[in-house]
């Protein structure tokens, strides 16, 4: 599959994720989400940055309990609570936040 973005054609999985995380920009996760039905806030940017840089740091995704657990050291409690991640995304914080950044899908969703 291939996504159009700013007249760039970028490969990505049968799901929508990237193929190649180097090719994301701040322009291809308003498309993503867009595509999605999402509409991205300061505060859903918060969270793509935070875990597109988890990322980049341990070079693993983590699982639901360890990207709540992340969240709350690095941006603070209430940003950690299932509640608000479930508020910015519906469909699945953890898989939809990947999405939208770039990353791969995790293992852990479906």
């Amino acid at each position: 599959m291939a996504l159009l973005v700013n007249g760039q054609t970028l490969a990505t999985t049968e799901q929508g994720f990237l193929v190649d995380l180097q090719t994301w920009n701040d322009s291809v996760a308003e498309e993503l989400a867009r595509i999605d039905g999402i509409t991205l806030s300061p505060a859903h940017w918060e969270i793509l940055r935070f875990i597109r840089q988890y990322y980049l740091d341990y070079r693993h995704l983590p699982n639901a309990r360890v990207f709540a657990k992340a969240i709350k050291h690095g941006l603070g409690e209430e940003k950690a609570s299932s509640r608000y991640l479930q508020m910015l995304f519906p469909q699945g914080p953890l898989k939809y936040a990947c999405k939208l950044a770039g990353l791969p899908k995790p293992p852990t969703c479906l």
